[in-house]
């Protein structure tokens, strides 16, 4: 732990994701309330705002991570977050001069950057943490952002009160320009020279074809289209839940979203502490996390009580965090860095795929067989990912007896 904790690339990464963690809570919450206040409340409105930041994801995923194969890690890092500051800097000033629908822009460019930067980072981890940490680096940074899963609606909502929509935009301008700065002293990450006669597009077909010929990947590809469905069913849902099932104020949800973020911080903690124990159970953790989870979406449907729901809350939230160092730590090893943000392009945006087509058919589910039959529909599809995830671990078994026979082979 204290070798991680001297190392350098991890200390500045992480620092960078507590800022634009701020970043992006203040974000969230001023253009929130902004948008309402501009347009009396306006639900389509309001909606806009996750569509803008859904919909990038859709369009630069694949691009931006072959563009982040292509590219110096460090160099993307640094620009993704200059080029937030400058562009908020623009849409300040359209703000000032009466122009609040500049604010939407805001969510695209923060959208748009994030597809090139998230994959860069994961390419520093690869080439300067060394392997036996990964885990333990993934615990740590998945505690920091679970601690603005928690305070961070708070500290937007406060600065938005207090200081109004142009003063947010100023904060956020000095975090991005902060957390580029504080990358300046990353360590030089040169990457290969490209090919000749390499074409951008030619290599998001090669990223396409990574994933199709591994089994790992494959199985991964599917597991995430099939959780984002089964989440985008319950997540419009999880007011009304609330509201009817627990008889509270739609405000409410914010406390259950705590628990959950509070369930993170604590799992989190406990992952980066016994990474190594954690990840030899990964074929264990993987598929016990899909199971509980769609145990505790069925208690939450059922329950009448707060206490009960938010504890579920809390457990899941723990369990989640063993699941995504179990599962960050795969990904990080099993990819070849060259595809590292070519494999983030591919899968992720099977997943926010699956949470659009899931959330669109989320009213229907309820006219037609109430929350019950949502929330229903919902556990079954996370435990069909149970299932699936279940492959993983053959296709493990599959990947070493090859290596086995073809080691013999070569003696």
């Amino acid at each position: 732990m204290n070798s991680l904790f001297r190392n350098r690339v991890f200390l500045i990464v992480a620092a960078a994701d507590l800022l634009q963690q701020a970043g992006i809570w203040i974000r969230n919450m001023a253009l929130l309330y902004y948008i309402m206040d501009e347009t009396n409340n306006n639900p389509t409105a309001v909606s806009l705002l996750t569509v803008f930041e859904y919909l990038p994801i859709f369009i630069f995923s694949l691009l931006g991570g072959a563009m982040a194969d292509r590219w110096n890690p460090k160099r993307t890092v640094i620009a993704g977050d200059a080029l937030s500051a400058v562009s908020i800097l623009i849409i300040l000033g359209l703000v000032m001069a009466g122009w609040w629908q500049a604010a939407f822009a805001a969510t695209i460019v923060s959208a748009v950057v994030s597809q090139f930067s998230q994959p860069s980072s994961a390419v520093l981890f690869k080439r300067h943490v060394p392997s036996e940490y990964i885990g333990t680096a993934i615990g740590i940074t998945q505690s920091l952002m679970a601690l603005f899963l928690i305070a961070g609606p708070v500290v937007g909502t406060m600065v938005y009160t207090q200081l109004g929509i142009q003063a947010s935009l100023a904060v956020l301008i000095g975090i991005f320009l902060t957390a580029a700065l504080i990358q300046l002293a990353l360590p030089s990450t040169p990457r290969s020279p490209v090919e000749p006669g390499s074409s951008i597009w030619k290599e998001v077909r090669a990223g396409i074809h990574y994933v199709r010929r591994k089994p790992n990947l494959r199985t991964v590809s599917l597991m995430f289209l099939t959780l984002g469905f089964a989440i985008g069913i319950t997540q419009p849902l999880d007011v009304f839940v609330i509201m009817e099932r627990l008889s509270l104020p739609k405000e409410a949800v914010q406390w259950f979203g705590a628990a959950a973020g509070a369930g993170v911080l604590i799992g989190g903690g406990i992952a980066a502490a016994t990474a190594s124990r954690i990840e030899r159970l990964g074929h264990k953790i993987i598929p016990a996390t899909f199971v509980w989870m769609s145990i505790a979406t069925i208690i939450e449907v059922i329950s009448l009580w707060p206490l009960v729901t938010g504890s579920v809350r809390l457990l899941l939230g723990i369990a989640l965090s063993f699941f995504q160092v179990v599962f960050g730590a795969m990904m990080i090893r099993e990819v070849n860095e060259e595809f590292i943000g070519r494999v983030n392009g591919v899968v992720m945006p099977l997943m926010t795929a699956g949470i659009v087509l899931g959330a669109g058919v989320a009213g229907m589910l309820v006219r037609s067989v109430t929350l019950f039959g949502a929330y229903g529909a919902s556990a079954l599809l996370i435990l069909l990912c149970a299932w699936i995830s279940r492959r993983l671990q053959a296709a493990s078994e599959a990947n070493l007896v090859a290596k086995m026979d073809q080691a013999r082979m070569e003696q």
